[in-house]
């Protein structure tokens, strides 16, 4: 057969097994697209040269902590963030400002377990019962829970139960920012602002619950509320609890253990730890080192320098099978002495809702299994761009027979309606399997395309790269009054 003959049938092949490779070439080629484009000459850790026992070493030091100033990072990030990334907690500078802002966050996040839980129960409670009516439905789980951290955010910052439209502008903007993040859509700053205006009025009525950081204006106080509340936290509890339900969507013994005992306190912090180490909510945390940092005898980190802490690659570490889902290693394991910083690390600017997430988490998670069985079939992967698809099934309705533990979807009932319920489930779950396959062909290219563009527009922007050189421009000479 000729060569040209040929071309038809490797095209034909390569097309019908593109889901098998192409998306994590995609992916491969846009995470070097990132590093070329950028320009960061970053150090990585853990890595060849920094083993894992250097690492909580390396991220602890008091040296390793700049966040934006000097990186080409930062004005990426800080374009994914905006508006008002110049205040958002995780990107302010060390000081005045930052432990003013840091302080106000405490305030909010303050409050009994009892209440925090309580609250998150209602919300979820109130949106699951509005958005999941029926017997059978099949949502993207991220999308699912933003309105229910939205509603939880809401009650945080202003006390009250979130109107509808509030909730609307909250979960336009946490999406748009995350979906931004992932390379999956563009930014839309006029839908960022429509939030920003809601909650400048609001702000401007007086009707936030604690004291805005009085460092700030009354413009900033609203971005950091925007970047702090209605963004990161609505972002990353959403994306935990997406993380957390498809787990137990795929592990069926899991999530019946969780069903039949939701006091099991023991059990689920168990799961959790499992599924943050598995799936950490952070990537790569990069940070600017503001002094040399001596890390053996023959090793300094020059000051200035990029470091990229690994998130996934520790958590790896010390694990047979790092890459299985087992609940059951942590009954030996302490969280302390793995490695394993879900929200960081204590000398370096841990998560500030690292003590509210379990909790309001595991209330979320209650509600939800009280209603629900869960299924699922789709890829799960960290980053998770396709948001978690899943069948819910309403408990008590379409869940009533026996079921085959080692088989997901099968199962008998003395009337016969769970079998044919289950096979239509598993065609289901066939088409969900499919369907996620090919839709990843086509959100990696998409990301490689956005995601470059992205990137080329924020280092056309340079957004942090600006803001320091104006500060540097306005700040007193040396021997100044106003400089000491």
């Amino acid at each position: 057969m000729k060569p040209v003959r040929l071309l038809p049938w490797v095209a034909a092949a390569a097309a019908l097994t593109a889901p098998r490779w192409l998306p994590q070439r995609v992916v491969a080629l846009r995470g070097k697209v990132f590093e070329l484009v950028n320009g960061d000459n970053a150090i990585t850790l853990p890595s060849e040269r920094f083993g894992p026992d250097r690492f909580r070493e390396v991220y602890s030091h008091p040296a390793a902590g700049g966040r934006s100033e000097g990186a080409g990072l930062s004005d990426l990030f800080w374009y994914w963030l905006s508006p008002g990334p110049e205040v958002h907690q995780e990107h302010l500078e060390a000081g005045p400002r930052y432990d003013d802002v840091a302080r106000t966050t405490q305030r909010f996040l303050a409050g009994s377990s009892d209440a925090l839980s309580a609250t998150a129960a209602r919300c979820a409670a109130k949106v699951l019962d509005e958005l999941v009516p029926g017997e059978l439905s099949v949502p993207r789980l991220r999308d699912l829970m933003m309105p229910i951290w939205a509603e939880f955010n809401y009650e945080l910052v202003f006390g009250e139960p979130c109107p509808r439209r509030a909730r609307e502008l909250i979960v336009g903007n946490a999406s748009d920012v995350v979906d931004a993040l992932k390379c999956t859509s563009l930014r839309h700053p006029r839908r960022r602002a429509r939030l920003t205006r809601y909650l400048r009025a609001r702000v401007d009525a007086g009707d936030v619950v604690h004291e805005l950081p009085g460092t700030l204006s009354t413009a900033e106080q609203v971005h950091y509320l925007q970047g702090t509340f209605f963004n990161t936290s609505v972002v990353q509890l959403s994306e935990g609890m997406a993380h957390l339900l498809l787990v137990l969507a795929q592990h069926q013994d899991v999530q019946r253990r969780l069903a039949d005992d939701p006091g099991d306190d023991r059990y689920f912090a168990h799961v959790l730890d499992e599924t943050m180490r598995v799936f950490p909510l952070f990537g790569i945390a990069h940070r600017i080192t503001t002094d040399d940092i001596r890390v053996d005898a023959d090793t300094t980190l020059p000051r200035g320098s990029v470091l990229c802490f690994s998130y996934p690659d520790y958590h790896a570490t010390g694990h047979r099978d790092p890459e299985r889902f087992d609940p059951s290693r942590w009954e030996e394991l302490s969280a302390k002495d793995a490695a394993h910083i879900p929200f960081g690390v204590a000398a370096n600017r841990p998560c500030p809702a690292w003590r509210l997430s379990p909790l309001a988490m595991r209330a979320v998670t209650r509600e939800v299994l009280a209603r629900f069985r869960l299924e699922s079939s789709v890829r799960h992967t960290r980053s998770l761009p396709s948001r978690g698809p899943c069948v819910l099934l309403r408990r008590g309705r379409l869940d009533t027979g026996t079921r085959d533990p080692e088989t997901p979807g099968t199962g008998t009932s003395g009337t016969g309606r769970l079998d044919t319920g289950t096979r239509d489930i598993r065609a289901l779950l066939a088409f969900l399997r499919v369907r996620d396959r090919w839709e990843d062909v086509e959100r990696s290219v998409r990301q490689l395309v956005l995601g470059t563009w992205m990137v080329l527009d924020a280092r056309r922007q340079r957004l942090a790269g600006h803001h320091f050189e104006r500060l540097r421009r306005e700040a007193p000479p040396p021997g100044c009054p106003a400089h000491r």
